[in-house]
């Protein structure tokens, strides 16, 4: 109850320094907005920043507070939302530290390098005994039940292809740098320890969910990878993806195969408290079939779109703040693809409570049926004041033993 009281009276003191803040509009000077805003954010976090845990981010007021985190460290499984919040990963499994960050083999892995930590057929909790960066000869294909957490380490996967998560499920990834993934595959891929198989050419994503359940990414950086930096597709559903930092990018995040592939109907993602940062130009995300929650995001560069799809997907943003480009072409939010208009209008996207900033606009569609909404909510949206303070330390953190995260 402290924490949530801390969270109360930091938001109670914003609102009453800014009276005249407003959640969602169109704006008249957008400029001067712009500007007022930014005061106002950086205002906030400096009241909120002797408090790691005052944020009102759920996820990082869940462990973040704890000094003996690195003692704790699956207590991290327990802080999931969303629609991944079933996500145990190696939860209840034994620690495995990774030691080598070369040698990678993809048939026959060593022991200790991050390739022979997720193929096993057990649960495990996998940190690294340092920093690191890991070039992968081939795709990094996982076994279920694995986390793999960065936490006290700089860990980059990078210069190779990179995370793949193939019909398993109950995956974490956290705290990892992923970027300048290539393509990989038409070669031997051991996924555990008992069967490799051939594996065609991959996409080059930096983790390429096909078919998996229970999927939480969180506090990653991703950029500049051949083509996703997280897709979803192939049936995959009970999926989050929050605290993330993304940029330098172009097709940042695909969720459902094609616009053929129904069984992506039931796919139900979260997307929250990430930001989607410099050098972006799409896909953030781009969406099919499925039920989508994209929440408390902070948008601060797009070069095409921001949230896009085909299919007729349902789309629930709530609460995220979005700052469009000068370019006077370039304003609007969504894009509706590969239909008319007296087609994707009939498609439920919806807008409640989004910062729209200079000359930001999303065009909502759709009757707004509840039901179809009531499947696309998955958490309780922070109001979009506040993103600023929830996103200010999305991505990879510098956490040290001994002291707060």
């Amino acid at each position: 109850m402290a924490h949530l009281s801390i969270f109360f009276l930091s938001f109670f003191y914003f609102l009453s320094s800014n009276p005249g803040f407003v959640f969602s509009s169109p704006l008249q000077d957008p400029d001067l907005v712009v500007q007022d805003v930014h005061r106002s954010i950086n205002a906030s976090r400096r009241n909120l920043a002797y408090l790691s845990c005052g944020t009102g981010n759920p996820i990082d007021d869940c462990w973040r507070c704890d000094p003996n985190w690195e003692k704790n460290r699956q207590r991290l499984a327990d802080c999931a939302i969303g629609f991944g919040k079933n996500a145990i990963g190696g939860r209840n499994g034994r620690i495995y530290v990774v030691t080598d960050s070369g040698n990678d083999d993809p048939v026959n892995p060593k022991p200790g390098t991050l390739r022979h930590a997720v193929i096993q057929d057990e649960p495990l909790w996998i940190i690294f005994q340092r920093d690191m960066v890991i070039k992968l000869e081939q795709e990094l294909v996982m076994n279920s039940f694995k986390t793999i957490d960065g936490r006290g380490a700089s860990v980059h996967i990078a210069g190779g292809p990179c995370i793949t998560i193939h019909y398993v499920s109950n995956i974490i990834i956290h705290g990892i740098n992923i970027h300048d993934c290539k393509q990989g595959g038409n070669a031997n891929i051991r996924n555990s320890p008992h069967h490799s198989g051939w594996w065609t050419r991959s996409d080059g994503d930096g983790v390429s969910i096909f078919g998996g359940r229970h999927i939480w990414v969180d506090h990653c950086s991703l950029s500049n990878c051949h083509d996703g930096l997280i897709d979803a597709i192939h049936g995959s559903t009970a999926i989050t993806i929050s605290n993330n930092y993304m940029t330098h990018h172009d097709k940042v995040m695909l969720l459902g195969h094609n616009d053929a592939y129904t069984q992506d109907k039931n796919m139900q993602v979260t997307i929250a408290f990430n930001h989607f940062g410099e050098g972006l130009v799409q896909r953030m995300p781009r969406c099919r079939f499925g039920y989508f929650h994209v929440v408390n995001n902070d948008y601060t560069h797009w070069e095409m779109y921001a949230i896009g799809g085909s299919a007729a997907p349902t789309i629930y943003s709530q609460g995220n703040r979005f700052l469009a480009p000068d370019l006077r072409f370039r304003k609007e939010v969504t894009k509706h693809e590969d239909a008319p208009e007296s087609e994707w209008r009939h498609w439920n996207w919806r807008s409640e409570g989004d910062l729209l900033l200079n000359g930001a606009y999303f065009l909502q569609s759709g009757a707004g049926a509840s039901s179809s909404y009531a499947r696309a909510n998955s958490l309780s949206a922070r109001p979009s004041s506040l993103v600023g303070s929830m996103t200010r330390t999305a991505g990879a953190l510098t956490c040290r033993k001994g002291s707060h995260c």
